[in-house]
């Protein structure tokens, strides 16, 4: 079975598909994934083929540091880029399965690779990082918050949010012209598939997140889908060599959502009285800071006091996988409810919303992360409990069961 995966997002998008289909080509699938050109070398060591989708959504959509105003015009403009950059995501979508593919397993914001799907008469399966579907259980990801609404409020904005306007309706609606299939709007087609109970697997851990009561049946909480271990890898040995000089530091990093400057980060450490890595600053920070580039979470989160980030999908799952303390600063999208589930399991702090991050702030927040005992306790048993679960099983189990030619 030749499978495709279209994944249109940034490097936290793209890492945990290539981890899965690492392992899927270990069973005998042929993996391709179709991302953004920055993301080729990630595809390729992971055994996978890679095709092209063309643009980068990481300097789309990278959020100034805090204090700073965003450049580059109004919410018009930046929507106008973000509808052009998936028009040029959905032809590159349609090139990538012309090359080959028997299924395709599509991420949330690739609805019109299931206009490709149907115009190549093959299935398409939903492979999402985070939970879009309307519920109770959760309010929308679109709101950028994670404030709950009530279960009622929860389900009936969720639903309003997911029929509403989307970067990707007019690329779905000229895309279905173009293949001569009838006209359906996306969220049409969404509630479409909705109704038919079609398949969507979710690389999510239910500890993290529990299945909600009212999801149907073909809706799936995998678990989570970890990016390659690279075993020829090896760390710098500055970083080393930091590491063994003093106590655990604490992590920094905000991966491709924002810019924070170093200096405001080392204000925020020196205040809460840690040493720090710094990711995307390598350069000498002093004696008590180091700055890195590219270093596996899975080798690194480990040998961490705590962990400061985004609250992204994936890196939220890396630190509960090392069983490290979390202090979120979400930024945008699905990023306040990691945030949130993260302090309501007690694995860190509340989390500080992005917009009103400030280095007193943070430090405050770095320090009662890392000397209060209850939340490393609780982040070693959730780490304990993702351990045993295995998010690519019901992958596969899904595979097997679509019709064969």
């Amino acid at each position: 079975m030749r499978i495709l995966m279209v994944a249109p997002g940034t490097r936290g998008d793209v890492a945990p598909m290539a981890g899965l289909g690492n392992r899927l080509q270990g069973l005998g699938f042929e993996v391709a994934i179709a991302a953004n050109p920055a993301y080729a070398p990630l595809v390729v060591d992971s055994g996978c083929e890679f095709r092209l989708l063309p643009g980068d959504l990481a300097g789309l959509i990278r959020h100034p540091a805090p204090g700073e105003k965003a450049q580059g015009g109004s919410v018009l403009e930046f929507w106008r880029k973000l509808r052009g950059y998936m028009e040029d995501a959905a032809t590159g979508t349609l090139a990538a399965a012309e090359a080959g593919a028997d299924v395709i397993l599509a991420n949330s914001v690739a609805p019109y690779a299931y206009d490709v799907a149907e115009a190549f008469g093959i299935p398409a399966i939903g492979a999402h990082l985070q939970p879009t579907e309307p519920s109770a259980a959760y309010p929308p990801v679109l709101m950028n918050s994670s404030r709950s609404l009530g279960p009622l409020g929860n389900k009936i904005i969720g639903e309003r949010a997911s029929a509403g306007p989307a970067p990707y309706d007019a690329p779905s609606a000229r895309l279905r012209k173009a293949l001569g299939l009838k006209k359906e709007s996306r969220a049409a087609g969404e509630r479409r598939r909705r109704k038919a109970k079609a398949t969507i697997l979710h690389g999510i851990s239910p500890t993290v997140l529990p299945r909600p009561a009212d999801w149907h049946a073909g809706l799936v909480m995998a678990g989570y889908w970890w990016p390659v271990a690279r075993p020829d890898w090896r760390p710098p040995a500055e970083l080393v060599d930091f590491l063994a000089d003093g106590p655990p530091p604490v992590f920094v990093g905000f991966g491709s959502s924002a810019h924070v400057d170093p200096g405001f980060i080392l204000e925020a450490t020196r205040r809460a009285g840690v040493r720090v890595v710094v990711q995307g600053a390598e350069r000498s920070l002093g004696a008590d800071a180091i700055g890195i580039g590219d270093v596996p979470h899975e080798w690194l989160f480990p040998r961490m006091a705590a962990v400061v980030h985004h609250a992204g999908a994936g890196t939220t799952a890396a630190g509960l996988r090392a069983g490290a303390p979390t202090v979120a600063v979400p930024v945008y999208t699905d990023q306040p409810l990691w945030a949130s589930r993260v302090s309501a399991l007690g694995a860190g702090p509340a989390p500080i919303p992005y917009k009103k991050l400030t280095a007193a702030r943070l430090g405050d927040a770095i320090a009662e992360a890392v000397n209060t005992p209850s939340y490393a306790e609780r982040a070693g048993e959730l780490a304990a409990r993702i351990a045993t679960q295995d998010g690519v099983a019901p992958v596969v189990d899904a595979l097997r069961k679509l019709p064969t030619k």
